[in-house]
This record gives structure tokens, C-alpha cells and sequence, in this order.
């Protein structure tokens, strides 16, 4: 009788064992493929706004790659809060400012596209920091400027910008990289030449939630106003 007591234990305990080794080892599992969906997601941010700009340009809300050769941005990054998308909406929007940490020689005036046919377009949209009136001034440097044609800067290009907004509500925050595209021959815009951009792209991911959407939007007439038309892969950004 005290051999089948003893025998009758040692088996609770094997099974108590047993199952504690494959709680480890499905914690193991879902860890290691947590892990693996972080290790083979791109960090756009890193890639596109780092050391290779001729000048980084910190505006506290979004960051700025600025090309001198071209006198445009070919990259901004930002975060999108989802608590603070919508949160003020502030009407008043302030004036565009020339962005004075530039050298002289690299700063953009106002005016510069005046007449030109084009669009001061944002980067870092003003709509994603309406929440206070020193994020929303920020947007309106020269630096984060682009010359963008009117139909893609008030429809086209708004509706994704709107679209992201509601990512970070989804997500609670989502981090974007928007890209400029040039042709190889590069045309020029406004009394002090500006690189013509070919095209704008938009990534928008969150890594932790395994999140990733890329756009890419033509700066020419006729563009499709539907956002899955522009829905492109990110595997070549």
C-alpha cells in the first residue's frame, strides 16, 4: 500500500512537471515569434532620416532630411499620437516662415513658388499637429515644404493623410515616413530653383503590432482619389 502511495505521487508530480515544461515552451514559442515579427520589420525612420542627410533638422514634433543640391526635403518622420490626433484642432493656421537654421544660401523664402503652379505642400501635415500652436507653427517652416500640385495636395494627398490619423487612433500611435521621388533629369521650381518632386510616398507602421501600410501618390493631374489605388508593397522601400 505505502509503494502504491509512493508511486501514485511521483506521477502527480511528473505530470505537474511535464505541464510546466510546455507553459515554457509555448511562452518560448509565442516570445520568439513576437520577436521575429519585430527582428523582420524595416525601422523606415532610421533608414531614411539619419547622418546620410546634408542636415538633419529637429522640430521637436517631426524631423526633417533636407538635400542642399536640391533645396528640398526628400524625407520627413514623425510619430502620430492617437490621444492627441483631433484633440484641439486649432482653425487658425499660422504663416509660412523661412527655416533660418539652415545656411543662408540653402533657405527657402515664402513666396518662392509664387505663380508657379504648384502647392506649398506639408510633409509633416498641419493637420496631424493642430493639438497645440507651437507643433502646428512647426509645420510651417519652408524646410518642410514641398512644391505639390494643387489637386494632389487638397484631395489626393489629404486622404491619406487623413487615413493616417485614423491609424493612430487604431493603433494609439504609428510612426511616418514620408519619402520625395525625383525624376533622373531633375526640373527645377520657383525664383530660387527647387527640385520638381515626380511623386510623394507615405509609410505608415507601428512594429510593435506588426502594422505596415505604404502609398504612393504621383505629383501630376488625374490622380485616382481612391486610397487603395495608391496602396503600394513596402518590400522595396
Amino acid at each position: 500500500m505505502r509503494l502504491y502511495l509512493i508511486l501514485i505521487s511521483f506521477f502527480l508530480i511528473s505530470c505537474e512537471n511535464s505541464s510546466k515544461i510546455n507553459d515554457k515552451t509555448k511562452q518560448s514559442h509565442s516570445t520568439n515569434s513576437n520577436q521575429q515579427v519585430v527582428a523582420n520589420s524595416v525601422d523606415y525612420f532610421s533608414k531614411y532620416i539619419n547622418s546620410s542627410c546634408d542636415q538633419l533638422i529637429d522640430k521637436s514634433y517631426f524631423q526633417i532630411c533636407y538635400n542642399y543640391k536640391l533645396n528640398i526635403a526628400t524625407a520627413v518622420g514623425y510619430k502620430l499620437d492617437g490621444d492627441l490626433v483631433d484633440e484641439l484642432n486649432i482653425k487658425d493656421r499660422p504663416s509660412f516662415y523661412v527655416e533660418e537654421s539652415l545656411p543662408k544660401e540653402e533657405q527657402i523664402e515664402p513666396d518662392n513658388y509664387y505663380n508657379s503652379g504648384y502647392d506649398r505642400g506639408h510633409l509633416a501635415p498641419d493637420a496631424a499637429f493642430d493639438w497645440s500652436y507651437d507643433s502646428l507653427n512647426a509645420t510651417y517652416s519652408m524646410a518642410n515644404i514641398v512644391p505639390q500640385l494643387a489637386e494632389v495636395n487638397r484631395e489626393e494627398w489629404s486622404k491619406v493623410e487623413e487615413h493616417a490619423r485614423k491609424m493612430a487612433k487604431k493603433y494609439s500611435e504609428i510612426t511616418v515616413v514620408n519619402l520625395v521621388a525625383f525624376d533622373e533629369n531633375i526640373t527645377t521650381v520657383g525664383k530660387t530653383p527647387v527640385a520638381l518632386p515626380k511623386g510623394f510616398y507615405k509609410i505608415m507602421y507601428n512594429i510593435e503590432k506588426n502594422y505596415k501600410e505604404c502609398y504612393y501618390y504621383a505629383n501630376s493631374a488625374n490622380e485616382s482619389k481612391s486610397l487603395n489605388n495608391h496602396l503600394i508593397s513596402c518590400d522595396n522601400l
